[in-house]
């Protein structure tokens, strides 16, 4: 069965691999390989890696919590809201056909992220908000 913990693990991995850190590290030229649009100036990519950052480090104290038998509430909220609207905007533009025109990569790129957006917010419904018989706080099962 899945824990809270484990989506929690996942989230920091992908957000880590996936979002911080090449906004973070990646210079111009990555992005232009990937076929992926680089906001001039580079500054406020650093700024949006810096804030997923942050938003790891919260995840990092939900997955402590979680692990030592909390509920992980505010982690779980968070993390609801954060990659429900993600998947939201994603999805929109998406479907829209708003990077039909980047390369392959940058466009599987993009539907991953969407994808695991989706996941990662089913994943804390259903482990961190739907109640279960064994969580007397009613946020699932951790």
């Amino acid at each position: 069965m899945i824990k809270l913990w484990h989506v929690i693990a996942a989230k920091i991995f992908i957000t880590l691999l996936l979002w911080c850190l090449p906004l973070l590290f990646a210079p111009k030229t990555f992005f232009d390989w990937v076929g992926i649009p680089f906001c001039e100036p580079g500054i406020f990519n650093r700024l949006l890696g810096s804030a997923y950052a942050a938003l790891v480090v919260a995840y990092w104290y939900g997955l402590v919590e979680a692990r030592n038998g909390g509920s992980a509430i505010a982690t779980v909220q968070m993390g609801f809201v954060s990659n429900g609207v993600a998947a939201i905007i994603l999805g929109v533009f998406g479907f829209k056909g708003s990077w039909s025109n980047w390369s392959t990569l940058a466009q599987v790129y993009m539907w991953l992220l969407f994808s695991a957006t989706v996941l990662i917010t089913l994943g804390f419904i259903i482990t961190g908000l739907i109640p279960t018989k064994n969580s007397a706080s009613g946020m699932g099962n951790i």
